[in-house]
């Protein structure tokens, strides 16, 4: 195939909005081999390893733990004059990534292919999705050092078995492992996780981000940059909004390499310097253009007592939901060119765990994320595609309408 055929980066926006980016036409079988591959490199005389999502919260426990064990720290080096115009991100579609488990948005631009990061850390950073996350337990437990130290963080298994056997073979190399976590954890999930040997810690996800758990988990005395990163990264991650770092802060994560991320945040905390500030206002113009595009092509729809914006597209998903909040729904879905859908909610509306349980994914009250197993072939793809999301805006609108139900049922009992 003709590699310009899924390279969306140049694509003008009216088309790079309804379509995945090209890392969604990568064969599985390749992207495995890649990972493996860096996941051996990264791991090689690791003291620990961190298994993490992606996003600025994830992000956030990865640059505590490095703190923690004194981790070597590489600085990138800041942009010059010649490096304008340079395309700084590789478009490769992480958005099915905001999927089962509720994690926070990913960009479209976060490459799950990255290379290893060029000098060895004494803690290894996995990236990892809820839809991944025991295959990272696995590369962990394949590659690591007899006795290494384990992190999870900010992800969440729906079900016990999904990790049953990649968590015990983890638990047989591994010296300890710990989780730290603040999504809705099913009861039985957490007791198995624990009786397996896991250190599991879940924070109040109606007040604690993931990095506030790791924070008072670790112990450690940290420098005070990084209790206000945490406050900073909860405030997006919780949507409060409260700080106007915090958006820099997720779209920085959204954006760049993990590996970049963390140790710009090691050193910064949450003021990042004037050249990352430089480098998301280059990038918001774009960024912005999608979300337009988004809630352009958005609907109401009654459900219930409920009002629910829904629409398609590639977009910064918060964003569009607030945008369709002001509109007046008490929930919004942003269905994903890549199949996938984020639900957000507001003090009207929480519980949109609730909705992406019934197709394929889970989450918080507030914000979730799923992505409804409706897709046999590539020409489901190409009419989800032209269609904007038809079908799988149809399935999660039935989703909403039976958690409504079951809520109307329960008040009349």
């Amino acid at each position: 195939m003709d590699d310009a055929l899924i390279a969306s980066g140049d694509l003008p926006l009216a088309r790079k909005s309804i379509l995945p980016g090209t890392g969604f036409f990568l064969p599985d079988d390749v992207e495995d081999d890649l990972e493996d591959k860096q996941a051996e490199a990264a791991l090689e005389g690791a003291e620990a390893a961190v298994v993490a999502d992606a996003d600025a919260d994830g992000l956030a426990c990865v640059a505590l733990i490095r703190e923690t064990y004194d981790d070597v720290q590489v600085l990138p080096e800041p942009p010059t004059d010649e490096d304008e115009g340079d395309d700084v991100a590789m478009d490769v579609d992480a958005d099915e990534l905001d999927g089962a488990g509720g994690s926070a948005p990913l960009g479209d631009d976060i490459d799950p292919l990255e290379a290893p990061e060029p000098t060895p850390h004494r803690v290894a950073l996995l990236p990892a999705s809820p839809h991944n996350v025991e295959e990272a337990l696995q590369r962990v437990a394949t590659y690591g050092d007899p006795d290494i130290d384990v992190f999870v963080c900010d992800l969440c298994p729906d079900r016990y078995e999904y990790v049953e056997a990649e968590l015990e073979a983890l638990l047989e190399v591994a010296g300890r492992v710990s989780w730290y976590d603040h999504h809705q954890w099913g009861e039985d999930v957490a007791e198995a996780v624990e009786a397996a040997g896991v250190d599991l810690v879940v924070g109040d996800s109606d007040t604690e981000c993931t990095a506030d758990v790791a924070l008072r988990s670790l112990g450690d005395d940290f420098p005070e940059r990084f209790e206000t990163l945490a406050a900073v990264t909860r405030d997006h991650d919780l949507w409060l909004r409260e700080d106007p770092r915090s958006d820099d802060l997720a779209d920085y994560a959204y954006w760049t390499g993990a590996a970049e991320y963390v140790e710009v945040v090691r050193e910064y905390g949450a003021d990042l310097p004037a050249w990352v500030a430089d480098f998301l206002e280059e990038r918001r113009v774009e960024k912005q253009a999608l979300i337009d595009r988004a809630v352009a092509r958005g609907e109401l729809r009654e459900v219930g007592p409920y009002t629910v914006g829904i629409t398609y597209g590639r977009c910064s998903q918060n964003e569009v939901a607030e945008a369709m909040r002001e509109q007046g729904a008490d929930a919004s879905v942003v269905v994903k060119p890549a199949g996938s859908a984020s639900i957000r909610g507001t003090d009207a509306f929480d519980k949109c765990h609730e909705v992406a349980g019934r197709v394929n994914g889970g989450g918080h009250p507030k914000a979730a994320g799923c992505k409804p197993d409706i897709y046999d072939d590539m020409l489901d793809f190409a009419h989800h595609w032209t269609s904007r999301g038809a079908i799988t805006k149809r399935v999660i609108l039935e989703a909403f309408e039976a958690v409504i139900e079951a809520e109307q049922v329960e008040q009349t009992d």
